[in-house]
């Protein structure tokens, strides 16, 4: 199997993210950059955080546009499993990938701290080697990162077990809408992660690549990868 990790121009958490794949879990990973629309031989691509281009206009409304992004789509109907992180979140949304929309962060600040996100659904890529409600604690960094949508898309997201991840307590306990301490961003119904209808396209808001070694305070984001390459793994194995 083969990862690779979008770069465009303002992109900060790509080497992380390579790191994270590379060094961390030991899997074949590969840089991709903005300009290219060839993403073959990939079976994983990520769309890692910072500020493509930018963020110029609102977040990933530009790199939505960028050369690459015409494949990723590409890659994303054909089944390959795509992750989009923090700003990687952002572009996904703005390129229709996922349902749903950014906003600023309820009290206008730019945070950057740890969080704890609940898994609720295990039945997906991203989210196999995860118990199920399993407390992940993992960093976030972002200043859009209070995820909207109408209320008929929330009703399909919560039918559909499209939310992967949402903001609790460090016990589990939800957290509303005001609960800043545990829902920082003030992110409706508490949504930190989700999944399109067919399950292989995630965004999340906080930084799995930033929770892969004890040394950055936590191991949790590991589940993440790993349960991606579980997947794959699985995939790979003929029927």
């Amino acid at each position: 199997m083969k990862f690779g990790v979008v770069q465009f121009p303002g992109s900060n958490c790509d080497d992380d993210a390579h790191h994270a794949i590379g060094t961390v879990i030991g899997e074949p990973v590969e840089f991709i950059w903005h300009q290219s629309q060839d993403v073959h031989g990939f079976d994983a691509i990520l769309l890692p955080g910072g500020f493509a281009y930018g963020d110029y206009l609102r977040t990933g409304a530009i790199a939505r546009f960028s050369p690459v992004m015409k494949a990723v789509e590409r890659f994303a109907r054909s089944g390959g499993l795509v992750l989009g992180i923090c700003n990687g979140f952002q572009i996904l949304l703005e390129a229709g990938l996922l349902p749903g929309a950014m906003l600023r962060n309820q009290r206008l600040r730019f945070l950057c701290r740890q969080v704890h996100i609940r898994v609720e659904n295990t039945a997906t890529p991203f989210t196999c080697a995860a118990r199920p409600g399993q407390i992940l604690k993992i960093p976030i960094a972002h200043m859009e990162g209070n995820y909207f949508c109408d209320q008929t898309t929330l009703a399909e997201l919560e039918r559909n077990k499209q939310i992967l991840f949402r903001y609790v307590h460090a016990d589990g306990r939800p957290a509303g809408k005001d609960d800043f301490d545990a829902n920082p961003n003030g992110a409706l119904a508490g949504i930190a992660g989700l999944s399109n209808r067919e399950r292989n396209v995630v965004g999340l808001m906080p930084h799995p690549e930033r929770a892969v070694e004890s040394a950055l305070g936590s191991t949790d984001g590991l589940v993440v990868f790993r349960s991606m390459v579980e997947s794959l793994t699985r995939r790979a194995v003929p029927a």
